[in-house]
């Protein structure tokens, strides 16, 4: 029930913000909220990330529904199991539906989030993305981790 609720808060907190930004600036406006670091911009971006494959919207959505059926099915079949896998997917498949509803509805994914640091501006759905990935890999690492040393430990027993 918790993960549901993840994914519920991402999705409403993607999709409020995204409809914050297409009501209040126009495309391509900026506010700046901490000088010469971090602003809210808007821009509509009909590709993926870091605009590649843009003009691609049929590809997109379909690209976007697959791997947001197979986060869920996923998530379905490892209900059980470690908090962290479920997170993540959870991560995942909300990032990935925030983003969906955008190109199906729109055509365009709506981001806002601009630092200077880090060119590509972004929205709440994309952080998904990448923290859900981050957290995935870091589960597989550690459970990879975990499977290398259970097997050494055996072999020193026997």
């Amino acid at each position: 029930m918790k993960i549901v609720l993840l994914i519920a808060v991402v999705i409403g907190a993607d999709q409020i913000s995204k409809y914050i930004v297409r009501m209040t600036l126009a495309e391509g406006e900026s506010i700046e909220v901490i000088r010469g670091f971090f602003a809210v911009t808007h821009f509509q971006n009909d590709g993926a990330a870091f605009s590649s494959f843009r003009g691609q919207r049929q590809l997109l959505i379909l690209m976007s529904a697959v791997v947001v059926v197979c986060a869920l099915v996923f998530l379905w079949r490892k209900r059980k199991e470690s908090a962290l896998l479920r997170i993540s997917l959870a991560l995942l498949a909300s990032g990935g539906i925030g983003n969906l509803i955008d190109r199906a509805v729109f055509g365009t994914v709506t981001d806002m989030l601009s630092f200077s640091i880090f060119p590509p501006i972004f929205n709440i759905a994309d952080s998904a993305v990448v923290i859900g990935c981050f957290l995935l890999l870091f589960y597989e690492f550690r459970e990879d981790l975990m499977t290398r040393k259970k097997t050494e430990s055996e072999a020193e027993g026997e």
